[in-house]
Parts: C-alpha cells; sequence; structure tokens
C-alpha cells in the first residue's frame, strides 16, 4: 500500500471521542510490522527493538477536530459546539456526518445572498443550526453529546496534490505506517516507539501519558504546518512540494534540528526550515517537559485549509519526511550528542 493509500485509507475514517474507525485501522496496520498496542484510549504504540536501552519516540496524533450535539429542536435542526479548532468561517453549507444511533446526514444552513442583507459573519459555531431534514424524528435518533464529524472524500488533484478531511494529522500518522515498513527489517542503533496519539486536537492530551509510560531520551513530533496560500505572508508558512518543515525554535532541541538539516542536505532530501517563538502548538510542548526533560524536535508537513474538510497537500512532501525520518533512526539520531 502506498503512502497515499494509507493516507487516504486513513482519512475517511474518524477518530475523535469514543469514535475509534482510524485508530482501529492505524493499529490492524502497525501490527503487521511491529509489536504493537492500544491504550485505554484512542492512543497506538508500535516499538522496534534496537540495539541498545535508548529509546527514541515518534509521535503523531490520530485524533481529529469534531463537534458534538449539544441542542436538538422539534424540527430536526440540531446545535454543536466544537471539540478542537474548528473553523467556523467554513461551516455554512458544508455537509457532515451525525454519529447518532446510525449514522445520519445533515447540513450546516446557510443564508440565501437574496435575503442577506450583509455578509453573514458568525462569532459562535452555536448560531449556524444544522438541519437533518428529520424533524420530529431528529430526537428519537439524535442524543446530546453525539459526535459530528465532517464527510468530504479525499480526492486526487492535478500532480501530486490531494484534498481531503482530517489531513490534520492523519498524513503524518500515513508516514509513521510507511517508516515503520521501511524500518521493521534493519538493524536499528537504539530502540524506536511509534506513538499514535489521542487527544491532540483537545490541549495535548494523549502524547502525555504516552511519554510518560515510554520515558523516551529524544523524540521527533510528526504534525502539519501551515501552507502556503492566498494572502498567507511567507515568513508564516512552509511550500507545498518543498520538503518536510523542520522545527527551529528556543523550546526545541537544537541538536536534533541541526542533525535533521545535516542529513536533509548529505541525502538530497528537500526541507524547509520552520523557524518559531517559545512554543509550537504541538505535542512536542508536551513531550519536552515529561518527567526530566525529553530532546524534542518537530517535522511538520506543509498543508492548506487547515481544520477544514478540503485540507491540502503535495504527496512528495510525505514522502520526503519518511526518508528524512529513516536516515536520521539509522544514524542513530543524537545518542551519544
Amino acid at each position: 500500500m502506498s503512502i497515499k493509500d494509507t493516507l487516504f485509507a486513513l482519512s475517511g475514517l474518524d477518530s475523535a471521542g469514543n469514535l475509534t474507525e482510524a485508530a482501529d485501522k492505524a493499529y490492524s496496520m502497525l501490527k503487521e510490522y511491529v509489536k504493537t498496542e492500544k491504550g485505554p484510549n484512542l492512543t497506538v504504540t508500535g516499538f522496534l527493538k534496537g540495539q541498545t536501552d535508548y529509546t527514541l519516540m515518534i509521535d503523531a496524533h490520530i485524533d481529529q477536530i469534531a463537534m458534538v450535539v449539544t441542542g436538538i429542536d422539534d424540527n430536526g435542526f440540531l446545535t454543536v459546539a466544537k471539540s478542537g479548532g474548528i473553523d467556523i468561517r467554513s461551516l455554512p453549507s458544508r455537509r457532515v456526518t451525525v454519529h447518532a444511533k446510525e449514522k445520519i446526514t445533515a447540513v450546516f444552513c446557510a443564508t440565501p445572498p437574496h435575503l442577506s442583507s450583509k455578509e453573514c459573519e458568525y462569532k459562535d459555531i452555536a448560531d449556524i443550526k444544522l438541519d437533518t431534514g428529520l424533524g420530529k424524528k431528529a430526537k428519537d435518533i439524535v442524543s446530546l453529546g453525539d459526535y459530528v464529524t465532517f464527510s468530504e472524500a479525499p480526492k486526487e488533484l492535478l500532480g501530486n496534490r490531494v484534498s481531503g478531511r482530517s489531513f490534520d494529522n492523519r498524513a503524518c500518522v500515513a508516514c509513521v505506517i510507511e517508516t515503520v515498513k521501511r524500518l521493521s527489517d534493519k538493524e536499528l542503533p537504539f530502540n524506536v516507539a511509534f506513538v499514535l496519539s489521542d487527544g491532540e486536537e483537545l490541549g495535548l492530551r494523549g502524547t502525555r501519558t504516552a511519554t510518560f509510560k515510554i520515558n523516551p531520551k529524544e523524540a521527533i513530533v510528526l504534525d502539519v504546518s501551515f501552507g502556503d496560500g492566498i494572502d498567507i505572508p511567507d515568513t508564516d508558512c512552509g511550500k507545498l512540494g518543498l520538503g518536510g518543515m523542520i522545527g527551529v525554535s528556543p523550546a526545541l532541541d537544537r541538536k536534533i534540528s541541526d542533525k535533521l538539516i545535516f542529513l536533509a542536505k548529505e541525502n538530497k532530501i528537500p526541507y524547509q526550515i520552520e523557524a518559531m517563538g517559545a512554543k509550537s502548538g504541538t505535542n512536542a510542548d508536551m513531550i519536552s517537559v515529561s518527567r526530566e526533560g525529553v530532546r524534542t524536535c518537530t517535522l511538520s508537513i506543509p498543508l492548506r485549509n487547515m481544520h477544514t474538510d478540503v485540507e491540502t497537500l503535495d504527496l512528495n512532501d510525505l514522502e520526503n519526511v519518511c526518508r528524512l525520518l529513516c536516515e536520521y533512526v539509522l544514524s542513530g539520531g543524537v545518542m551519544n550528542a
């Protein structure tokens, strides 16, 4: 299965709260190559044994943004709350799936332009109702607390570009699985724990417990970052197709950053620098301060239209992230630094 096939398979499934489809699928994919276990939440961990007790942890969160039903009226309209960073500007007229007693399709309402005197701006997601079309039957099928997720299927664009939902962070999960495949028959200088963590969209929750359990000496966090687009300054984004974004920040370990940059140059692997301030906004912020502290760096994939159902990326960036990860592991990371 190619990286694209893995990405598309995982993007079409859900993992949020008690929805475990994507996590279950990732677990079945990982266990073909490594010893794998599933935690009490969605978190999945695979483990490759190396020649020493030193452990590198590679983390990518498996969970996605979602919504939760908070109200149901007699006409079948639902009110929802955010579970993660939903971009409410993109919601009107979007089709979604309500995970009720049965999966049902609903649509976010949109005011016709003919009846609107000005552009509609919503300040709260509760202001945009979901239309189930069920009328009074909605209360028999839908319950308060049911999850709501985007429904858009992944699609190929021109060249190596693809678009779909939950590419944040299934793109990096696909990279983890591909990296495991490539390293599973290699002799490794140290142990590698591959963590698909839960709850990143809810405040970096899953990686906190996973890191405490694994107690790694160093870690690389894979996540998406802002891709170039209309009216986005070059200083705030990476360019699609120019490689993974190596994090450089006072909050990250510079030795890992420098080693990744060195290996990318040595092996002619395209890469970009992502310079950040006091925090990365990723699981790295939690991992780096676990226990007595963990050397941690980020390696990100540029993504357009983040936190929508039409997230867009370049598959070449996934391939180059996998190549760089494999080189880093086989080189021994910064174990002796």
